[in-house]
């Protein structure tokens, strides 16, 4: 069951953490890939930072107040989540709802790591929990099926991508119902780049963007997948789209930092999520099919960015990349789900 070994025996960026397996990869003589021989440098990114900065502040200027919440944001109970959502509340003053998505993995120190933080802060908070059922069906097709294009595998697992897919499109219900202007994540600057840190969302582009995860998703549970997503009134006036923010993809971005300021808050980092996450059991599990199954780390290409950002150094990186997942934790999820270690062949 276990693929580290042969992962770590592959051939890696010499300048960030891209594997040779990494879809359309090419490494020089000297070991450089080309994502990093393309790459413009740190102080072009600082400038689109400030401009992206300046963009979101004058939003903020233009919607705060006028709606019963400014912003909603789904909250993992992660770090990046944590303090994107203390960056919102006491940088910014906005009125905040946060709604965090239960897929029935949530590790116990990250749920009340949920409580502690929105009570500190003074956020009003939904806790949604679909059904496990529906869920695990999903999870279980994941193992063995190729369900999303190639290139959505680049940069998160097909078991993740569900996931995040039924948190995305759930929460954007509440936030058109609510008429909410804004919806955050807390997102990496490695996991998405800084031109999507402020969309503006108009109903044809979210209704292509949805149909991607959507129509895999049917094709797999069918109706009982219809109350995650929109449905064809949300596309309809009086709606009004929201825009999607990361804020961390254009403010500092310091781990220690982040730790330090989210402890305040009563944070407590996890002790039994692998070396990638901070809140969700589900991903060690993920992360080993995804290994098994496409031969390279699914936080690979996060990773890399941060540290060709100079957000991270590399044999950190390395040295979670190469980590590997606790199996009592990924024995727990695998009873959970009612899957074999034969889903692995």
């Amino acid at each position: 069951m276990n693929s580290d070994k042969a992962m770590s025996s592959l051939r890696v960026c010499a300048k960030c953490v891209l594997p040779e397996t990494f879809p359309g990869i090419r490494l020089n003589n000297e070991g450089v890939c080309d994502i990093c021989l393309s790459y413009k440098g740190a102080e072009i990114s600082q400038k689109r930072k400030a401009e992206y900065k300046e963009k979101f502040e004058s939003l903020v200027k233009e919607y705060k107040g006028i709606c019963i919440y400014d912003v909603l944001i789904c909250y993992s109970g992660g770090k990046d989540s944590t303090q994107t959502l203390a960056v919102l509340k006491e940088e910014y003053g906005l009125n905040i709802l946060a709604v965090s998505v239960d897929n029935g993995f949530i590790s116990n120190r990250a749920r009340q790591n949920i409580q502690a933080v929105v009570e500190k802060l003074g956020v009003d908070h939904i806790f949604l929990k679909p059904r496990f059922d529906v869920l695990a069906r999903i999870f279980r097709h994941c193992v063995k099926n190729d369900i999303y294009p190639p290139k959505t595998l680049e940069r998160a697992s097909s078991i993740c991508t569900s996931c995040m897919g039924i948190v995305k499109y759930s929460t954007l219900r509440f936030a058109l119902e609510k008429d909410i202007p804004f919806v955050a994540y807390g997102w990496s600057p490695g996991q998405a780049p800084i031109s999507s840190s402020v969309i503006n969302n108009n109903p044809q582009m979210v209704k292509t963007m949805q149909k991607a995860l959507y129509n895999p998703l049917y094709r797999i549970v069918g109706n009982d997948i219809i109350p995650y997503f929109l449905e064809d009134k949300h596309f309809e006036n009086p709606y009004r789209f929201p825009y999607y923010i990361h804020p961390l993809a254009f403010l500092d971005y310091k781990e220690e930092a982040i730790y330090q300021n989210i402890s305040r808050l009563g944070w407590r980092a996890p002790e039994d999520v692998d070396a990638n996450s901070t809140n969700c059991l589900l991903n060690s599990f993920a992360n080993i099919v995804h290994k098994k199954r496409y031969a390279f780390h699914p936080y690979a290409f996060e990773l890399a960015n941060l540290v060709r950002e100079g957000y991270l150094d590399r044999i950190t990186a390395l040295e979670r990349l190469n980590q590997p997942e606790d199996p009592d934790i990924v024995k727990l999820v695998m009873e959970k789900l009612e899957v074999e270690d034969d889903c692995f062949v």
